[in-house]
């Protein structure tokens, strides 16, 4: 389907030539470290529903590539959407410390404050 469109599959990723954005289709269930993620936003659109992940959710994401993988774009990352989004900080101090990361959640939040 995604090849009609125009996309390349490279992996488990694709990619449109008219753009620099992938698209993934992670297998589930979808977990950002070791937490399962429950709450999917929906949006109804012509084509059918477009599920994504929450804003706090999606800073997890890219504070888990940040606190595993020592990503700063990762870092960047989280903290644009946590600047331009309403995220829950309590849940993801309470999911940073979960992970063992409590000091590189607070680089996040005295990045994020600077």
């Amino acid at each position: 389907m995604m090849e009609q469109e125009g996309f390349i599959r490279e992996g488990r990723y694709f990619r449109h030539p008219e753009t620099e954005i992938l698209i993934e289709f992670p297998a589930g269930p979808l977990s950002v470290g070791n937490e399962l993620i429950e709450n999917v936003q929906e949006f109804p659109l012509e084509t059918g529903v477009l599920r994504v992940l929450s804003a706090t959710d999606c800073v997890k994401d890219r504070l888990s590539a940040y606190y595993h993988w020592n990503d700063m774009q990762g870092l960047y990352q989280a903290i644009m959407v946590a600047k331009h989004q309403i995220v829950d900080f309590p849940d993801i101090e309470r999911w940073s410390e979960a992970e063992g990361q409590a000091l590189k959640f607070r680089e996040f939040m005295k990045q994020l404050t600077s």
